[in-house]
């Protein structure tokens, strides 16, 4: 792994042989040093890394914007030991329970993308239906490669009742390309991305007329300033002022008024450096996803490759803090804010072996609940307490008694409640997860009429302790009837 200033000289070793191969030599030497607080590239999506003069390269290896600082000088804190996080990862608990009869059998998904709530409560998510993103759905200009194709025909956005998982109603038909992100604000209105088009949409409340209210960006037209790049996510202020996460291309977040005026914007490209708190404020490797923190003022944004949560004042987008544990790993694709227990972020983290910088590294997939005070994680969660496979994004109700989980693979959407309201002496209907990633995405583990019943401990506990009173009680009355026989008897002869 060499550094941009390593490559160039390399590309101009011909006046001076024996000076380079010691220099050459000097390098090797001092390479294993240098990967220890710098990375490799980290995240190349779409990119000819072939050809040296692609724009897009170089933003990534130099940083995107005017006036970027070099990767190669940013601070370098000590490296922190790494914690056996195998270990560390089986100490904490799982503080909620997997629904595994949720969402009801006919409801048929493809890729799930995004999770939020409309106002009534009902679970609004974005699936893909039969839509694919594939090695060849981008040119190397990210430019979208399969318009042929057409708007997919069915309904890209379900609402679901959050008790049953019934569909409430349904829309999205014949208008988007590749779904990404779905917010739904204060006021019913619902904002949507789509990666394919390079643009952001505000509906009216359950779609309307299936018109858009507002429409930002430039229709398969990526770029920067006021267009877009596939753009990743919304939110949206009470006073309907919007951010908006620029995310795959740009790393940006905008800030824009209630009428789509643009106030500010900040970020830039952070393909470098270690994810374990290093990336510098501000720098994003895919900002993914947002959150709003109301009590703090704060929007906070998931830095996908960089592996942390960061969070900026929402009034101007001023750095605040950032969030960061090396048991949720390099990759951090999603996080919900819930305002229960002093405050926490639900996050969902993703597999590093795929394009995480530490493929050696130990990893599982798992939901994650951190505490905003402390900075720790205090528990996790994933379906039947094993891992997920590649979940996109995350809900939380504000109360913090469900979670809610988008996955691209299984094509499924998960619903997670706190085990303090789990009912003790239920029986839990769990459907057979042996064959978890096995089959087909997008099909049911188990088919209808296969649901297996599994008691619990406690109430096998519960149960036997009830028999053995029956048993007690039948008998000491047994025991009674008896002894007033023999008496009644000795009265007959006494008489």
């Amino acid at each position: 792994m060499h550094s941009t200033e390593n490559a160039k000289y390399l590309g101009s070793r011909s006046s001076l042989p024996i000076c380079c191969l010691l220099l050459l030599l000097l390098a090797v030497v001092l390479q294993p040093a240098a990967s220890q607080t710098q990375s490799s590239q980290r995240y190349l999506q779409n990119v000819d890394i072939n050809n040296a003069n692609n724009e897009r390269l170089q933003q990534i290896l130099k940083g995107s914007g005017a006036g970027a600082a070099p990767a190669q000088i940013w601070p370098q804190p000590p490296l922190k030991a790494i914690p056996d996080v195998k270990t560390e990862l089986a100490k904490l608990n799982s503080t909620y329970t997997y629904q595994n009869d949720w969402p009801a059998n006919n409801v048929k998904l493809g890729a799930v993308t995004a999770v939020s709530f409309d106002k009534a409560g009902n679970v609004v998510i974005f699936h893909r239906v039969n839509r694919v993103w594939g090695q060849q759905t981008f040119d190397n200009r990210n430019v979208y490669q399969e318009q042929y194709l057409g708007p997919i025909r069915e309904s890209t956005i379900l609402a679901l009742e959050p008790a049953t998982g019934a569909m409430k109603y349904d829309w999205g038909k014949n208008f988007f390309y590749m779904p990404h992100g779905l917010t739904v604000d204060p006021e019913d209105n619902v904002w949507v991305t789509d990666v394919a088009m390079h643009q952001v949409f505000k509906f009216p409340p359950r779609g309307g007329d299936g018109k858009p209210l507002l429409t930002l960006g430039t229709a398969f037209k990526p770029g920067s300033g006021k267009k877009f790049c596939k753009p990743t996510s919304v939110a949206v202020l009470d006073n309907g002022d919007f951010f908006v996460a620029d995310g795959y291309c740009n790393a940006r977040i905008l800030k824009y008024s209630r009428a789509g005026e643009l106030i500010t914007s900040w970020g830039q490209n952070s393909f470098s450096g270690v994810s374990y708190d290093v990336a510098p404020q501000n720098y994003f490797a895919i900002p993914h996803a947002l959150t709003l923190v109301p009590e703090l003022e704060l929007l906070c944004a998931a830095d996908r490759e960089n592996g942390r949560v960061q969070c900026f004042f929402s009034r101007n987008g001023t750095f605040h803090s950032q969030y960061h544990s090396q048991l949720i790993g390099d990759r951090l694709f999603s996080m919900a804010y819930t305002p229960a227990s002093g405050g926490q972020l639900v996050i969902v983290n993703g597999p590093t072996a795929e394009l995480g910088i530490h493929p050696e590294h130990y990893n599982e997939v798992h939901g994650f609940v951190l505490s905003m005070r402390s900075k720790q994680l205090v528990s996790k969660f994933g379906p039947n307490n094993l891992e997920f496979h590649n979940p996109h994004d995350v809900a939380v109700t504000t109360d913090g008694n469900e979670i809610y989980v988008a996955e691209l693979a299984p094509m499924r959407i998960h619903k997670f409640v706190h085990r303090s309201l789990t009912k003790p002496l239920s029986l839990s209907a769990t459907k057979d997860t042996s064959n978890i990633g096995t089959g087909k995405a997008g099909q049911e583990n188990a088919a209808p009429g296969q649901t297996v019943h599994h008691p619990s401990g406690k109430a096998i506990l519960v149960a036997s302790l009830m028999l053995l009173f029956a048993g007690s009680t039948f008998a000491l009355a047994l025991l009674f009837a008896r002894r007033r026989k023999r008496v009644h008897a000795r009265s007959q002869i006494f008489a």
